[in-house]
């Protein structure tokens, strides 16, 4: 059995012992947005054949056997408890909407809701406050793991490489793990989470996505096994001393705070330049049919997000030139926007072959901390107008407001779950305290869509 030393012994302290009341209520309140968010990306997410094949796919070969069931978000059919993380994992991955953060390079809540949704109904738990405290505790040990994990990896792996010890972590807390199975936990996650290689999904972007779902089931999985005894590997992403500063101000520096909200849901790289071809189109009265062509100057990453012709919605949410050329031929980049309708739109085809990337040694420096395009737009009468060094909005330091995130939420839930359940659900979300049951609001994720 491995052994926790001093560095790990404090974060598990604090893993286990932070409640609700030490929590600030603007860190409460965030953690609320962030639920929000997550869901409305959720709902959407149900729409698309991934969802529907993963949820298929749980139900047929992760059935709940002599453990705890679980209805799966969104569907309610009851499988095992690491089948509902795992098709909740990967339905929020669908839609690449969801929140993430600069440093990690991915999506931490992804996996956070997904494990506390189905350690909650397992263990059956109706402490709202103490869901909320949870989820808050996985945002701030699964992005600080993400850090970690890229200051000690050689290779860029998905968010489910880390994603994976947060929801170990937050399993571990759920189920009353003493300290030395909780690092056990963490680290079985650490050594079974998928450290997929992100850019070869970039490149060749499938349903694979970011590996979210199944991190989030091998978060599960592992606080499962850590409970029966089962052991792993020391976590280098706790342990190691390399990243003892990543670790050093839990509990003081609120790190879900630094999560990005995305107002569109494509790959966060490439939404400097839907940002400034949208802003140009507004500023200057761009029609799009007076659109020759489009440079984009940007950092390498988003330059690898190459494909111009999308046959697929997971081909449409990792391109640059897609994403731009609806932005300027619609005037909005929703869901609609990568949808199959939209992929067989020809106006939006056409011009998507003729926008140019072009990778910039300043952008790159700046890269992860900042994330900047340049976009020049060529109108068909020999005239052309120029951005500036734009950044995706919804940034930690820029947060998309209350009212842009609720307005996002029903956008995406509103179509799939009907306005009444959507707004029942946002209102439930918004009024959740230590006080209530969880009871009502988990019996409004259940119903099927």
């Amino acid at each position: 059995m491995t052994t926790p030393g001093h560095q790990p012994t404090a974060v598990l302290n604090w893993l286990h012992d932070t409640t609700l009341a030490d929590m600030p209520e603007d860190v409460v309140a965030f953690g609320q947005r962030c639920l929000l968010d997550l869901l409305g990306v959720a709902a959407a997410g149900r729409t698309t054949e991934l969802s529907s094949i993963i949820h298929d796919h749980a139900a047929k070969h992760f059935g709940a056997g002599t453990g705890p069931a679980v209805p799966m978000l969104f569907d309610g059919r009851e499988v095992s408890p690491a089948g509902a993380a795992l098709a909740s994992g990967m339905t929020i991955d669908s839609i690449d909407a969801h929140d993430g953060n600069n440093l990690t390079k991915g999506h931490t809540g992804c996996h956070q809701v997904a494990a506390i949704l189905a350690f909650t109904q397992a263990e059956q738990k109706d402490d709202a406050g103490e869901f909320l405290a949870n989820l808050i505790v996985g945002y701030e040990i699964a992005t600080r793991a993400g850090i970690a994990l890229h200051q000690t990896a050689c290779d860029y792996h998905t968010s489910g490489a880390w994603g994976a010890v947060g929801a170990a972590a937050l399993g571990a807390r759920v189920l009353g793990l003493d300290h030395a199975s909780t690092f056990e936990a963490m680290g079985i996650a650490e050594y079974h989470g998928p450290r997929s290689q992100m850019m070869r999904v970039i490149d060749h972007p499938t349903m694979l996505k970011d590996g979210s779902g199944w991190g989030a089931m091998a978060g599960v999985s592992a606080a499962y096994l850590a409970a029966d005894g089962f052991t792993g590997a020391p976590a280098v992403t706790i342990n190691d001393p390399t990243v003892a500063d990543v670790w050093a101000d839990l509990g003081e520096r609120w790190i879900i705070f630094e999560q990005y909200f995305k107002p569109h849901p494509v790959c966060r790289w490439a939404q400097p330049a839907v940002e400034a071809a949208l802003n140009l189109c507004r500023e200057h009265n761009i029609p799009g049919p007076d659109v020759e062509g489009v440079e984009v100057v940007t950092f390498h990453e988003a330059a690898r997000l190459a494909t111009a012709l999308p046959a697929t919605t997971e081909q449409a949410q990792y391109s640059l030139p897609f994403p731009v050329a609806a932005a300027i031929v619609r005037g909005q980049l929703g869901a609609t926007e990568v949808s199959a309708a939209a992929l067989a739109d020809e106006e939006i085809r056409s011009l998507s072959q003729r926008v140019t990337i072009v990778e910039d040694n300043a952008h790159n420096a700046a890269f992860p901390h900042n994330r900047y395009a340049r976009v020049t737009i060529n109108l068909a009468d020999g005239t052309s107008h120029t951005s500036e060094d734009t950044e995706p909005r919804g940034d930690a330091t820029a947060h998309l407001s209350d009212d842009e995130i609720r307005a996002k939420f029903h956008l995406f839930a509103d179509p799939v779950l009907g306005r009444d359940r959507a707004t029942v659900i946002g209102t439930t979300i918004g009024g959740l305290s230590a006080t209530d049951s969880l009871t009502p609001f988990l019996e409004l994720l259940r119903p099927g869509v």
